[in-house]
């Protein structure tokens, strides 16, 4: 008798069916997992940070912050890690301390050693006692007060202003002076800025030694942001001031909008970043507290910004001219001339990213992700050390083939500040020896003006932390003047050196 057939259809089809279920069960699970996973991230975006310290406007030290905010605090002490690029930074070297038993210190690379004829540019001025390399946030303080600079030239407090976290020091100074209020007022109260703006005046004039003894701190967390809020803000006086001035100007600013939009009000109040600036804006006005140009103003040294007719490097100098400042009178040429300080804003402001809305923050505080947050990397950096956060967000081309731009643009930079440098460095060589030889001072008066105008241009770019990055076609715009200038110098001092040819007689 034949088999009966089985039924292997009906049996197929019942597996099938047990596995679409398992399938289905698994895919629901998966889905509830992951709808789970979505709602602890949404909730952990709506709690950034676990509350554990209570900051207030007397939290200066940045690891009560960090009790807070461990992940931006992390970044803030990596700035102490150097990591130097081909044109800029330093690493740290250990030197030999000064005291007997001393265990060896770090200091930055020197740029007189890198480039003597800094030394001849910088003559009978402290920077040519000493001059070093930049380096992370973490030293700014301590190498400071360490720079032969300091140590060897007096200085005011006006220069503290840059290189430590000091509102509390100034509000406490303002109230002392008689500012009222107290410092548990919010800093932009009424009271808060009275304290601020008396205090920045009276430290500006006390002698460097007296002044950094009031703080401890390099910039820290309160230096930027509303410790209620964690709201970027403006801190320094000098800045504010500055910024208003520049408001006032008919400069062009398309980069910072919220100043082109108060200009089209009434002007009835001054222009305050703190209430106009949107927050793109403050990405770059918190660095431009300090990454500026500046000067100290009349006996009290203020510590003021030359942005009055706009942020160019020709507008500054223009009211340089009309207020008749100089740094120094030049050793060797006895030229009244300028030193530039860190004009990292001002040279951003004229480049192609801040046109495009490309903050400083953008770039070298570049957004990271922590779970399900979104922060800014607070180890302030080059960009070319983070090339994939800091570039690539925006410019899809390789690593090696960005940092090759941006190695031809600051190679370009580097060899026509050479140029320029040697041209102002023959300029210096030629007055003095005319000077020497007995040249008048209304002889060498056109000459020196020249120097003026090209030492000024020449280290406008040296000074500045960008080699030319941040604004490659005003760089070369630049130091082309500071070259022309210098040799424009040398043909007129030859021509004053010339010997006047007799008038012809009359006709009889």
């Amino acid at each position: 008798m034949p088999d009966e057939p089985r039924p292997a259809p009906a049996r197929s089809r019942a597996l099938g069916l047990w596995l679409t279920a398992i399938a289905a069960s698994a895919a629901t699970i998966g889905g509830l997992l992951l709808l789970q996973n979505i709602s602890e991230r949404k909730r952990e975006a709506q709690h950034p940070f676990l509350k554990i310290a209570d900051l207030t406007e007397t939290t200066i030290d940045p690891a009560e912050w960090g009790k807070n905010f461990p992940s931006h605090y992390d970044g803030y002490m990596r700035t102490a890690d150097n990591q130097s690029t081909r044109f800029g930074g330093s690493e740290a070297m250990p030197v030999r301390g000064g005291g007997a038993g001393e265990p060896p210190r770090a200091k930055a690379e020197s740029k007189l050693e890198a480039d003597p004829r800094l030394r001849t540019i910088f003559n009978g001025y402290a920077f040519a006692i000493d001059y070093r390399e930049r380096r992370g946030h973490a030293f700014m303080l301590d190498d400071q007060r360490d720079t032969e600079r300091v140590k060897q030239r007096p200085q005011p407090g006006a220069c503290l202003n840059c290189h430590a976290s000091n509102v509390v020091a100034f509000r406490e100074s303002g109230i002392k002076q008689g500012a009222p209020g107290t410092l548990q007022d919010p800093l932009n109260s009424e009271s808060g800025q009275a304290q601020l703006f008396k205090g920045f005046e009276h430290v500006n004039a006390m002698k460097y030694s007296d002044a950094t003894q009031l703080v401890s701190h390099p910039v820290t967390c309160l230096d930027c942001h509303d410790p209620a809020s964690m709201a970027l803000r403006i801190t320094k006086p000098a800045f504010l001031e500055g910024i208003r001035a520049l408001a006032g100007s008919d400069d062009p600013v398309p980069h910072l909008p919220s100043i082109a939009q108060w200009r089209r009000t009434s002007r009835a109040t001054p222009y305050d970043p703190n209430t106009l600036a949107n927050r793109q804006e403050m990405r770059s006005m918190a660095c431009g507290q300090c990454h500026v140009e500046y000067y100290f103003k009349g006996e009290q040294k203020r510590l003021t910004f030359p942005w009055h007719k706009g942020l160019k490097i020709d507008q500054i100098e223009a009211y340089y001219n009309e207020v008749g400042w100089a740094d120094w009178t030049h050793a060797d040429s006895g030229a009244k001339v300028l030193k530039a300080q860190h004009p990292e804003f001002e040279l951003w402001s004229q480049g192609i990213h801040a046109r495009s809305g490309v903050s400083c923050a953008d770039c070298h505080m570049p957004y990271t992700r922590q779970g399900a947050i979104k922060i800014s990397d607070h180890q302030v950096r080059s960009p070319l050390l983070n090339v994939a956060r800091a570039c690539q967000t925006c410019h899809n081309y390789t690593e090696s083939e960005i940092k090759d731009r941006v190695d031809i643009i600051q190679s370009r930079t580097k060899a026509q500040l050479d140029r320029a440098e040697i041209a102002v460095v023959d300029l210096i060589k030629d007055i003095k020896a005319a000077k020497d030889a007995g040249a008048t001072d209304e002889q060498l008066r056109e000459a020196r003006d020249f120097q003026r105008k090209a030492q000024f241009r020449t280290d406008f770019l040296n000074a500045e932390n960008s080699m030319g990055f941040h604004a490659p076609g005003e760089a070369l715009r630049i130091l082309g003047e500071a070259a022309d200038y210098a040799r424009q110098g040398q043909i007129a001092l030859f021509k004053s050196a010339q010997p006047r040819q007799p008038s012809p007689a009359p006709p009889r």
